[in-house]
């Protein structure tokens, strides 16, 4: 607009200095300041009337929605020029107080409502006001859903404190409470109280009242649940107190008690009392009577269950229900008296004396037929097996006599088997000693039958094993000779001198038993001679103490028991003894054990020699003290005598220089690595010697030098023993890691360049060579960073890609920083000028330390720094994430990182709210139906449109092609819904709705009904 203004409306006289650029130096401001001194909040240099877009959509604290879209300016703002634009009140009654003042249906004022009118009317209009009744605590459900506010809040009474089941209040349901005459509450008792209506009535209708009986401690099952309340509360009477069991009082069956017939109850004791119905019968039926038997201490089973097959009248005759008897001969008397006549396995119970109570006879008979009876003869200690259980009962219980005490092993009683035990003839067990004592019979017979004795020997001292078995191999009678049973000695000899005596002339390995005075009794003969056969027998000589190995086995016994003398107590190891090889020891030559020391004595034979063989003498030198190994192994390759000069076994000392001086004397000239051991002052002692030198081969020896520890590696090891050890000094304590001593590399530490060491600082002491320098090689060297505290990793490895130089600048390692900043300071200034997704570091105040630029620069690439958003607790998804989408400009206004910018979507998407008002078809006004601003319930962060609600929970969607409004007729609240706005024709109509659901409880035609009624929840049919 400037463009078109003449040149001297501004630059006056003409001047063209000094001319302000202030909007209030050539406009004059109507509004008096009050607005400020920048008029381009509000004006454009387009036109003095063209508002920048954040007035002209009132973007400040008081939006305008709905209605207030369309209100001009002055109707809030009075006169322009000098209205007031600053400082309104938001509050609906500062603008609305007349409307407020004038409402009549309720009268706001007298009803003394608040002026908070938001919570009941909505900007879109101000009429459709809807209040929350769910507020006051007493929800507006079903029946109470469609009742006009007045019904409740006469006189315009909008104080009302009732409970929610207070129905019997004055202002409620008294009258109809009053006028009630099935039953009449007001006389019906607690349980029908004024204050109890919620007990059975529901909001969803006053007739579909449902009382729960229970309540009362009477439950209405099986033919009472079907009982018209009036049978038994009668003449209106609700004050009943009768007990579920008390079915005979006077005001329910004592008539059908008095009428009864089988039994007569009144007459048939105290069972059947009127007191007792609960006992047989139950509420399934009065005719289902069952009687349980177990009450009168006589429990019906078996053949006793009755009706079938024993009838109750079976027992009790003439209607005699007062028996007090449970023992079986009151009703078994006859078959009791049958048994003096029955005979065979049936005893005289009479004669025998059997008791006739319920449990004696329950011993024997059973409860499921009495003809079944049978003995446990288990139960009197004596059992009937095998032959016994066929024999009848008579055949021992003589004249009826049940009263008999045999044990089962008394066999030889005068009244079982004694004349069978006098008959014996094989043996004749009369005479054959106490195991064949009448008393004893069981010993050898059993119950399988009197012929098949089998008797066990063991219990004489004796078992019968081998060839002992009897009868086969040996016949009782071979041992038992004449009848003689009475034998008492089980000694060997008694049976087998014959065979003790053949030994004087056996001969051949068969020593002379009785000239050697072998002893007789079976202890020893069985050391011996086995069980299975006497001529088998064999002695073993390991229990002398001198066991028989090798050429011993061979050896005749008279060969070393000379004339018959078995009591030689000769050690196995005295092979010198004068009995065995003193004469061989005496004849020995190479060497001569006689004079050979100590260690070839008479007694110590077994040192060298064994048993396999006398000239197979093979010695263990390591008793010496001197063990031969390797090249020292006797005989090859060397031989006894190369040590054992002349014949001298007397020698005492394992020291290597007694035998090696020749060698030790010639490392004076040998040269090379084989250092002067006579100058070096090297000790002989064989453990030193040993050192060195392996036991295989002397010229193989050679030194480990890490037992000094210095151990030689690397280069090290291939240096000459001369170069470190100067003038044959082998003393040396210098240590490993010591490179920069002056006998070692101090010369070389003085040379370098690449950094001087001597001027580079401490990491480069003399004394630290090692810190960097390895016996790989000198120039080899590779310095451990880390020590430093800063570790090359990434870009800053060192030499590649990063050479040292490049940070220690002019030879400077003395560096001490290890902050980002102070080597990346041009990169930190150039994110001012960088733009795009690079925030400007310096504007943004952002922190300048290691830690913090390693939060979005990784080491391995400067200007691959990422920030990690989800660190703000605002992570980036979706379109968030998208730079091109939502650069960090987009939110981050003014260069604003401060981290305090809100998080919640209506912050930044305020407009996209407002702009729900226009946009219609399936996206709800958000303004008018006062949605709450957590749009994360819809909204996702991959597109802010396409937003989903879950309808489910609710109800099923898609429902028929319905859009929101079909359903959601009131836009201001979408708690309210309508079903009949769709289901109307040709089936949905009031009158045919009615037809169909005439009888349904709790129906009522109405716009919410289909869903309150929980007919048709979530739409479903």
């Amino acid at each position: 607009m400037h463009e078109k203004v003449k040149c001297t409306e501004c630059h006056v006289k003409p001047v063209f200095t000094d001319v302000s650029k202030n909007c209030a130096d050539c406009h004059a401001d109507i509004h008096r300041r009050k607005f400020g001194a920048d008029c381009a909040q509000c004006h454009t240099v387009l036109g003095w009337q063209v508002s920048v877009t954040q007035i002209k959509e009132h973007q400040n604290r008081f939006p305008l929605f709905g209605a207030h879209a369309a209100v001009q300016c002055e109707a809030c703002h009075k006169s322009a020029a000098v209205g007031q634009f600053q400082g309104l009140s938001t509050t609906c009654a500062s603008c609305h107080i007349t409307d407020f003042q004038k409402t009549t249906n309720p009268n706001h004022t007298a009803a003394n409502f608040p002026t908070t009118c938001e919570t009941c009317h909505s900007f879109d209009t101000w009429l459709n006001a809807k209040f929350d009744h769910r507020s006051t605590g007493f929800p507006l459900q079903d029946g109470h859903a469609n009742v006009p506010c007045s019904s409740c809040h006469i006189n315009n009474n909008y104080n009302l404190t009732t409970p929610l089941k207070d129905c019997g209040n004055s202002g409620c349901h008294l009258t109809t409470w009053q006028q009630t005459n099935n039953p009449v509450h007001a006389s019906a008792g607690p349980a029908f109280a004024l204050a109890l209506c919620a007990n059975c009535h529901t909001p969803k209708g006053w007739d579909s009242a449902s009382f729960d009986h229970t309540s009362t401690g009477f439950l209405l099952t099986n033919g009472h649940a079907n009982v018209a309340c009036t049978s038994c509360h009668i003449n209106n009477n609700y004050n009943l107190q009768i007990a579920p069991t008390a079915c005979g009082t006077s005001g329910c069956h004592l008539t059908t008690w008095q009428q009864t017939n089988n039994p007569v109850h009144s007459t048939s004791g105290p069972a059947f009392a009127v007191g007792n119905c609960a006992n047989c019968h139950t509420t399934k039926g009065w005719d289902a009577a069952s009687f349980d038997h177990s009450v009168t201490g006589f429990a019906l089973v078996g053949t006793h269950t009755s009706p079938s097959p024993t009838p109750c009248t079976s027992c009790h005759i003439s209607n005699n229900y007062t028996l007090n008897s449970a023992d079986c001969v009151g009703c078994h008397q006859p078959a009791w008296q049958s048994t003096t006549t029955i005979g065979n396995g049936v005893p005289n119970h009479i004669t025998a004396g059997f008791p006739s109570t319920a449990s004696a006879c329950a011993t024997c008979h059973p409860i499921t037929k009495w003809a079944d009876g049978k003995f446990d003869h288990s139960a009197t200690g004596f059992l009937l097996t095998n032959g016994h259980a066929n024999v009848p009962c008579a055949s021992c219980h003589i004249n009826n006599n049940y009263a008999l005490q045999i044990a089962p092993t008394d066999c030889g009683n005068s009244g079982c088997h004694l004349t069978k035990w006098q008959q014996t003839n094989n043996p004749v067990h009369a005479t054959s000693g106490p195991a064949f004592a009448a008393a004893s019979c069981a010993n050898c017979h059993t119950t399988k039958g009197w012929d098949a004795a089998s008797f066990d020997h063991s219990v004489t001292g004796f078992t019968l094993v081998g060839t002992h078995m009897s009868p086969t191999p040996t016949l009782c009678a071979a041992c038992h000779i004449n009848n003689n049973y009475t034998l008492s000695s089980a000694d060997c000899y008694g049976c087998h001198t014959a065979d003790w005596n053949k030994t004087t002339t056996a001969g051949g390995n068969v020593p002379n038993h009785v000239a050697a005075g072998f002893p007789n009794t079976a202890v020893q003969c069985a050391s011996c001679h086995p069980i299975t056969t006497w001529a088998d027998g064999k002695f073993d000589h390991s229990t002398t103490g001198f066991p028989l190995t090798n050429k011993h086995t061979t050896v005749a016994c008279s060969a070393c028991h000379s004339n018959g003398n078995f009591a030689l107590k000769i050690a196995p190891t005295d092979c010198g003894n004068s009995g065995c090889h003193l004469t061989t020891w005496q004849q020995t030559n190479n060497p001569v054990h006689a004079t050979a020391g100590p260690g070839f004595a008479a007694a110590n034979c077994a040192n060298c020699h064994t048993t396999a063989g006398w000239d197979a003498a093979s010695f263990d030198h390591s008793v010496t003290g001197f063990t031969l190994v390797g090249t020292h192994a006797s005989p090859t390759p060397t031989a006894c005598t190369a040590c054992h000069i002349n014949n001298n076994y007397t020698l005492n000392s394992t020291d290597c220089y007694g035998c090696h001086q020749a060698a030790f004397n010639s490392t004076t000239t040998i040269g090379g690595n084989v250092p002067n051991h006579v100058a070096a002052g090297f000790p002989t002692a064989a453990a030193q010697c040993a050192s060195c030198h392996p036991i295989t081969t002397w010229a193989d020896g050679k030194f480990d030098h890490s037992t000094t520890g210095f151990p030689l590696t690397n280069k090290h090891t291939t240096v000459a023993c001369s170069a470190c050890h100067s003038n044959g000094n082998f003393a040396l304590k210098i240590a490993p890691t010591d490179c920069g001593n002056s006998g070692c590399h101090l010369t070389t530490w003085q040379q370098t360049n690449n950094p001087v060491h001597a001027t580079a600082g401490p990491g480069f002491a003399a004394a630290n060579c090692a810190n960097c320098h390895s016996t790989a090689g000198w120039d080899a060297a590779s310095f451990d960073h880390s020590v430093t505290g800063f570790t090359l990793v990434g870009t800053h490895m060192s030499p590649t890609p990063t050479a040292c130089t490049a940070c220690h600048i002019n030879n400077n390692y003395t560096l001490n920083s290890t902050d980002c900043y102070g080597c990346h300071q041009p990169a930190w200034a150039s994110t001012a000028t960088i733009g795009g997704t690079v925030p400007n570091h310096i504007a943004a105040g952002f922190p300048s330390t290691a830690a913090q630029c390693a939060s979005c620069h990784p080491i391995t690439t400067w200007a691959a720094g990422k920030f990690d958003h989800s660190t703000t607790g605002f992570p980036l998804t979706g379109a968030h994430a998208d730079p091109t989408k939502a650069p960090c400009s987009a939110c981050h206004v003014n260069n604003n990182y401060s981290g305090n910018l809100p998080t919640d979507c209506y912050s930044c998407h305020v407009t996209a709210w407002q702009s729900t008002v226009t946009l219609g078809g399936s996206v709800p006004n958000h303004i008018a139906a006062n949605f709450p601003t957590t749009c994360a319930t819809c909204h996702n962060t991959t597109s802010w449109l396409g937003a989903t609600f879950n309808h489910n929970n609710f109800w099923q969607l898609p429902h028929h092609g319905a859009v929101c409004s079909d359903c959601h007729l009131d836009q201001t609240n979408y708690a309210n819904i309508s079903c009949i706005n769709c289901h109307t024709q040709p089936h949905h109509d009031k009158t045919s709705t009615d037809s169909i659901h005439r009888g349904k409880p709790g129906y009522m035609y109405g716009p919410m009904t289909c869903i309150a009624s929980g007919c048709h929840p979530k739409g479903s049919g």
